[in-house]
């Protein structure tokens, strides 16, 4: 039995978002490695936030998130948040996790599927903040967890639950797009496990739904010179017109709250360019901090520390 003064710390991380107009310049920076964005890709990352709102609801969800999981988990755990680009940053959270007394930490990613360009950079960001506090604590990171059975569950779940939203809410006239975030084309050069993992996650919904039509695509690629992992989102709506599919389902399976790329990228350009071609399209509501969502975290978590 764990000694109720020194709990296991879990540290749930998310990307981080601006919380003002104002705010997205430095967060911009920030995320392109502390090089300054020029004024057109400035622009129009602020065009896109002024679209939503002015900012997101992605620290809200996460607090949300970790204080359901704590209440779920119980007395012998204290869930804390950290962002990889903005506040509160990773590096802000580990001293006080470290004050706190704990002596063991689970750092978890919100993000289902691995790789070296993504997870890993909030993986180093622990390792960087304890390092310089110049002190021990026992870290296990869990790098994947894109089959959990009930993540799986959560999704299939959000998915039947808006299919009757359809003019034909059934699975057979409904081509599913499962989808996630590109990444660079290059990591591909690395035996990255990025698109496998995500392959088998979106077989997993497939089998228990049953589908009889899905695809996969990418979406909210970076804005540079090189090659990202395709094909896009807006690819595949061509597709469907041109398959003579007209209700397409955005499951969007790398993703786990409600952010810019849901918000923007899914609700807004996507819904946009549906319209366009005569196709009808929802989306799967996010996971947030519902129910079967959070009991999938708490699962991660209690298997690490049996």
């Amino acid at each position: 039995m764990k000694q109720k003064d020194q709990p296991t710390a879990v540290l749930l991380m998310a990307y981080g978002s601006p919380n003002s107009l104002e705010e997205v310049e430095a967060y911009y920076t920030d995320v392109r490695g502390g090089r300054p964005p020029s004024p057109e890709l400035l622009t129009a990352l602020q065009a896109r936030y002024a679209r939503v709102g002015g900012r997101t609801p992605l620290l809200e969800i996460t607090k949300a998130q970790a204080d359901a999981l704590e209440t779920k988990l119980g007395a012998d755990y204290r869930v804390y948040i950290g962002m990889k680009h903005w506040h509160p940053y990773i590096a802000e959270t580990i001293p006080q996790i470290l004050r706190a007394g704990c002596q063991r930490l689970i750092a978890l990613t919100l993000a289902p599927h691995y790789s070296r360009m993504s997870v890993e950079g909030y993986f180093n960001r622990v390792r960087d903040a304890i390092q310089k506090k110049d002190t021990f604590l026992n870290v296990t990171f869990i790098p994947s967890w894109g089959e959990e059975p009930l993540y799986i569950e959560s999704i299939a779940e959000r998915m039947s639950a808006v299919l009757p939203q359809f003019t034909r809410p059934t699975w057979d006239d409904t081509l599913v797009v499962f989808t996630a975030h590109s990444l660079p084309e290059r990591i591909l050069m690395w035996d990255d496990p990025y698109p496998q993992q995500l392959r088998a996650t979106a077989e997993l919904v497939a089998a228990r739904l049953g589908l009889a039509q899905w695809r996969q695509a990418y979406q909210s690629a970076g804005r540079t010179y090189e090659k990202w992992l395709g094909p896009d989102l807006l690819e595949e709506l061509s597709y469907a017109q041109q398959a003579r599919i007209s209700q397409v389902l955005v499951a969007p399976i790398g993703f786990v709250s409600d952010h810019l790329e849901i918000l923007y990228d899914i609700d807004i350009e996507a819904c946009a360019r549906a319209q366009e071609l005569g196709i009808e399209l929802q989306r799967t509501a996010s996971a947030n901090a519902t129910s079967r969502f959070i009991d999938a975290l708490a699962a991660i978590v209690q298997r690490t520390t049996e």
